[in-house]
């Protein structure tokens, strides 16, 4: 077994992954060159890179950064050998001791037991490592490399231990593959969420409230609230029932249903109400699960399909809140499904369609994931395979391509995974169905069978979107902002060229109000190419311009978001066609 730390993400491209985590050991030894007293953490190759840790008694310089790609092109050039060596875990301990590598030694001591350790050298460069690596350090290109930010990171990801200093970089075969993915970088930082979130004036978290705590502004609200209707509607037609559950429950509910147990430093401290302890719900089962055992219920009732916008609450340490992505207290579109056996391969079949329905009208492009049995595991392996074959079964019922995630599953059950691509080719984790073979169980959920006996329903969780926070913050991300006319918060701007047209103006806003759209005046003392300007920032879909030559013939002069021409329309042309395209839900043609 190797000494090295594996990052949950890794390159997909098994010769990427092996040419990043060489560059990433060439940055290292580059740094230690230039900063002996430097201590080595873990350094990995990630997505679309690699990183490093160092125990530093002072932080990095961004100045610091340059002087490390200089050292690597020269490290590159010297053409090094990469060898790979076995050594005992004792004898490694005290190799790594000698070389003053304390981070090194506490990792040994503590979480490797096995008798035989893994190193890499290049030079005088080593450290402990599964490898594989390239031959030499002559194979990496120094025109595909660039360091790309340093940032504080706790030993481990554990906040009780020491702060690092954590260098990111990435590495690709050639400068044209380098350049095209830092333009991906920077077109990510423009669709920013967190950026975009403020400059839309869509939400924001306040130091007052707390951190992780996400407040809905009046034009993010909007969005959301459209999105939800769009939900229920979408739901009470797929036959499920809508139920609304407390934010607080007696702290047996979760003993009970295990999160006390497994959960509990996601969860916040008890209050104390009539001397009994109550805890914010981290999920909605246990209360759905209380609502179908209220009580007897007869095969007849089956399937029962319980959906809830329920809001929910979880301690995410500081350090890995992410404006809307990452938050404490969150919205879960969830839904359970309680069924006999013998539904449950037809209603996972209704949750796919379900699910593939939703992110198509959201414009996303997806990969299936059939996740199975992991290492540790409630309930008997004979079970497991019926389920995985049940939901093998539904994916190929529909013709559907999947990735089989081996060993993926959680403990309670096998499940199937969406990773949603956006428009710039990232993924994100996105909808889940999941079966539960534990729930059931521990609250003895029964239904009456045909041939009178009591038999335990099988319980589905299922999420469409996740939660609306992330799932929203992802679209801003998606859309760059510009959302399609059925989402967008105002639909379209009527602007007057001078207080002369006000009148006429209020009466083409009152108009397309009257048509069901969401429209606004902007009538202010300025020139109406300012305007224009703010409502192409402002990312509105239909700018609509009044002069006098429109009051008299009765028109606006319309303007769609990111183009430069304009046409001539009557105010109930304009309407039926944001009418029509918020019904199709169709892109902004030119969004950016």
């Amino acid at each position: 077994m190797s000494g090295e730390y594996v990052s949950d993400s890794h390159p997909a491209d098994a010769e990427l992954e092996r040419y990043r985590h060489s560059t990433a050991h060439i940055m290292a030894s580059a740094v230690k060159s230039l900063s002996p007293e430097a201590k080595l953490g873990f350094g990995p190759a990630i997505e679309d890179g690699f990183y490093y840790d160092f125990d530093v008694p002072e932080p990095f310089s961004p100045e610091f950064l340059g002087e490390v790609e200089a050292r690597m092109a020269a490290i590159i050039e010297a053409d090094e050998p990469f060898e790979r060596q076995e050594m005992a875990r004792e004898e490694a301990i005290e190799f790594f001791r000698g070389r003053g590598e304390a981070l090194k030694v506490e990792h040994l001591e503590t979480d490797l037991l096995d008798g035989t350790v893994t190193l890499y050298r290049h030079g005088d460069f080593v450290d402990l490592c599964r490898g594989p690596h390239l031959a030499r350090t002559g194979e990496v290109n120094p025109a595909g490399v660039k360091l790309l930010s340093i940032a504080g990171a706790y030993w481990k990801g554990d906040a009780r231990n020491r702060m690092l200093q954590r260098i990111y970089g990435t590495a690709w075969k050639d400068k044209k593959e380098l350049d095209a993915y830092l333009e991906r970088v920077e077109e990510a930082k423009r669709r920013d969420h967190r950026r975009l979130g403020r400059e839309l004036d869509l939400y924001n978290t306040y130091e007052d409230s707390g951190p992780g705590l996400v407040m809905w502004h009046p034009k993010g609200s909007k969005v959301r609230a459209i999105i939800e209707d769009f939900w229920r509607r979408e739901h009470e037609r797929a036959g499920y029932d809508y139920v609304y559950t407390p934010h607080i429950a007696r702290g047996g509910l979760f003993e009970r249903s295990g999160h006390l147990e497994k959960f509990s430093e996601m969860m916040y401290n008890p209050m104390d109400i009539d001397g009994i302890d109550y805890y914010l719900k981290p999920m909605n089962c246990p209360a759905h699960i209380l609502i179908y055992s209220s009580r007897g219920r007869s095969y007849r009732d089956l399937p029962m399909r319980f959906c809830e916008l329920g809001t929910v609450y979880r301690y995410e340490p500081s350090g890995t809140l992410h404006g809307m992505l990452r938050v404490r207290g969150f919205t879960q579109d969830d839904a359970h499904i309680f069924c006999t056996p013998e539904q449950f391969e037809d209603e996972v079949v209704g949750v796919l369609d379900f699910v593939e329905m939703m992110m198509r009208t959201f414009h996303y492009t997806f990969t299936r994931y059939l996740a199975t049995r992991p290492e540790k595991y409630l309930g008997d392996a004979a079970t497991w395979e019926g389920a995985e074959a049940g939901l093998r079964r539904a994916l190929e019922r529909r013709g559907s391509d999947y990735v089989v995630d081996d060993g993926g599953g959680v403990f309670y059950g096998p499940k199937i995974d969406y990773k949603l691509i956006d428009a710039l080719g990232r993924e994100w984790q996105g909808p889940t169905v999941q079966l539960d073979f534990n729930l059931p169980e521990r609250f003895d959920m029964v239904y009456m069978a045909p041939d009178g006996t009591r038999k335990r329903p099988v319980m589905i969780h299922r999420a469409l979107l996740g939660s609306m926070e992330r799932f929203i913050g992802g679209l801003v991300e998606h859309y760059a902002g510009a959302f399609p006319v059925w989402l967008a918060p105002v639909q379209a701007r009527v602007m007057t060229v001078t207080d002369a047209q006000r009148e006429y103006a209020e009466s083409v806003v009152g108009r397309l109000k009257e048509a069901g759209l969401r429209a606004e005046l902007d009538g202010r003392n300025e020139k109406v190419g300012l305007k224009i300007r703010e409502a192409q920032v402002q990312k509105v879909p239909y700018s609509l311009v009044v002069g006098d030559k429109e009051v008299a013939a009765g028109t606006v002069a319309v303007r769609k978001y990111h183009t430069k021409t304009t046409e001539t329309c009557t105010v109930e042309d304009v309407a039926d066609r944001l009418c029509r395209e918020a019904a199709s839900k169709e892109l902004l043609v030119g969004g950016d």
